[in-house]
């Protein structure tokens, strides 16, 4: 759509005027609560925790027959009065989103293609890949003969799309692996 000089000054003149209306007392408090209210309309509201980081800051969430509609800061929780993260803010996004996957897709070595595969087959894979891995390199001694049981050539690195439970399950098993090279992306 094309505009001449003057139409796009008109246009930009009419939003300069309606900006100003608001310092001038018109409020647009009502305009946004209805437009809010729209998308949460019959929602259940459920005050829950962010689970990105240790900071815990609290969310209100809107579930709607069973499924999350909306999620938002908390404004009466201290820490963070309302405010969220990016990763927080994308927190409904991350859970309802189309394009999320659901299912595992593997791409054999040197293929163009992703496979849809089970998630029997795919926790098989991984299983025997690091039992595999594990078994060719585990340490057991050091050069002294001193007792180390270690597993030197793995990496762990977390991500703060893990709740705080969820890492510190990771973080025991791979302790239990003997992994001694961790790290988390949230720290990074």
């Amino acid at each position: 759509m094309r505009f001449s000089r003057r139409q796009f000054l008109k246009l930009a003149g009419a939003g300069a005027m309606c900006l100003t209306l608001g310092s001038f007392g018109v409020n647009v408090d009502e305009a946004f609560a209805y437009s809010k209210k729209l998308k949460i309309e019959g929602a259940k509201e459920v005050v829950s925790i962010c689970p990105f980081c240790s900071v815990c800051c609290q969310i209100i969430a809107y579930v709607q027959d069973g499924k999350l509609v909306a999620t938002e800061g908390d404004p009466d929780f201290p820490v963070n009065e309302g405010a969220l993260c990016a990763k927080g803010a994308a927190l409904t996004s991350m859970y309802t989103d189309d394009h999320r996957l659901t299912k595992p897709l593997y791409r054999a070595p040197y293929s163009d293609k992703w496979e849809e595969k089970s998630w029997d087959w795919t926790l098989d894979q991984i299983a025997r890949r690091v039992k595999d891995a594990r078994d060719k390199n585990f340490i057991l001694k050091n050069d002294k003969g001193q007792t180390v049981n270690r597993l030197e050539n793995f990496f762990m690195m977390g991500t703060s799309h893990a709740s705080n439970e969820e890492c510190a399950v990771i973080h025991q098993a791979m302790r239990g692996l003997g992994v001694v090279h961790m790290d988390h992306q949230a720290r990074v």
